[in-house]
């Protein structure tokens, strides 16, 4: 069963308006393949699609001349058309040739995927400046989710203006604890059954996860890669301190930290930085942590207790929060975060040249609303008449500040 992810399928297509490559990059099992194989084809004179993997296939790419010959009999003797390269990260030397087939066949447009940005990302943006569109696609939105799981459902969170009204809400309310618990990842949320969703997010962590960063971390520190990775999935929404995480993991401090860089290249975690207006104020410069998917997180962390029986509800809920914002955010914009020595502190600061949001999380039910200080002051300081509370289930407008329910935090920014 596959469902369209529209806003991907119409970035693609936006792209090649303009350009002659696209190339998804993102984490294993987030649904690349499936955008690649929904791309509507029609516009094009021929397509075909390869898959990186296959190891004869890799050798086609080996030589300019023998794609060439490959592209005439396979797609049209102009070669002309869409070339779908699924895994491109498994072929050496592939952006070279792409470079090559793109300067040469100029009605040829190319979509690929990857994995990984350790592998493609660099060498293609090098070589191809100005001629490749980089698209980033993460794990299920809670609106695609929705979508994947229930079509009424969906519609339901689409429409919906008061989500504290719980004959409307409940049903979307209960989607939204799964959700929170077993991620996005499209394999999970087509699972129904709790343990088949866990022994999923286990198969998909051991097998791709792992064996994919296997070549790597060096075999001496793979205890500590895995002590590591427990670490982070512990501090979610908190400062990471790379001497604690070398001395708790037993990875040397270098290692740790690139480690760590590793797992962000591999869309295990984004790092968020602090947003700096006074020096003098702000607490240094370490970055907080969150999962690209709460599934994998919730995996690693070894918990799937329902979101009223544990004491991370907040840091989930600050995390997704984080996701929905990263998703929704201008191309111009940059997410941060604020937090100073007196301890003023705000969860996110969206800024960029057009608009800048302040977003304060809180896994409460509100049944009146109430004042942040700190949301307050820094947006008073910073000029930002955008200001939100992310929270269970409220829709006010207090002072100037949107609560926003996390069912419709897609909202956050826009209209409620």
């Amino acid at each position: 069963m596959m469902i369209e992810r529209k806003q991907y399928l119409e970035r693609v297509e936006n792209a090649f308006r303009l350009l002659p490559v696209v190339v998804l990059i993102g984490a294993r099992q987030v649904g690349k393949t499936s955008i690649m194989k929904m791309f509507p084809k029609e516009q094009f004179r021929n397509t075909l699609f390869l898959n990186g993997q296959d190891a004869e296939t890799a050798t086609y790419f080996e030589k300019l001349s023998t794609i060439e010959e490959y592209l005439r009999i396979y797609l049209n003797n102009e070669i002309e058309g869409l070339l779908l390269i699924d895994e491109s990260q498994f072929i050496n030397g592939i952006s070279t040739i792409i470079k090559l087939l793109t300067d040469k066949y100029d009605k040829l447009k190319i979509l690929c995927s990857g994995s990984s940005s350790l592998n493609i990302l660099q060498n293609i943006e090098e070589s191809m400046a100005g001629r490749v569109r980089i698209i980033e696609v993460l794990p299920l939105s809670f609106s695609e989710y929705l979508l994947f799981k229930d079509k009424k459902l969906y519609e339901l969170q689409r429409d919906i203006v008061q989500a504290d009204d719980p004959s409307l809400a409940a049903p979307l309310q209960q989607a939204y604890q799964s959700y929170l618990i077993y991620g996005g990842l499209p394999r999970t949320a087509l699972t129904e059954n709790t343990q088949e969703k866990a022994e999923l997010l286990n198969d998909i962590f051991q097998t791709y996860l792992l064996n994919d960063v296997r070549q790597y971390v060096a075999n001496a520190h793979f205890v500590g890669f895995n002590r590591l990775l427990r670490l982070l999935s512990t501090q979610i929404g908190n400062l990471i301190n790379i001497n604690e995480l070398s001395r708790e993991s037993g990875l040397p401090y270098n290692d740790c930290e690139a480690y760590i860089h590793l797992l962000q290249q591999m869309y295990i975690i984004k790092l968020v930085e602090p947003f700096f207006t006074n020096k003098r104020k702000v607490i240094g410069k370490m970055k907080k942590v969150y999962f690209c998917d709460l599934g994998l997180r919730n995996i690693i962390y070894n918990s799937f207790n329902e979101m009223a029986f544990r004491t991370d509800s907040g840091a989930i809920f600050e995390n997704e929060i984080f996701l929905e914002l990263y998703r929704n955010r201008r191309a111009s914009e940059t997410i941060y975060f604020y937090r100073t020595t007196n301890g003023t502190e705000v969860d996110f600061v969206v800024d960029g040249p057009l608009r800048k949001l302040s977003v304060e999380c809180k896994y409460k039910t509100f049944s009146k609303p109430v004042s942040i200080a700190a949301l307050n002051s820094f947006s008073n300081e910073e000029d930002i008449d955008q200001r939100f509370i992310a929270n269970i289930n409220a829709t006010f407008h207090h002072n100037g500040v949107q609560f926003v329910p996390g069912i419709l935090a897609n909202r956050i920014g826009f209209a409620v």
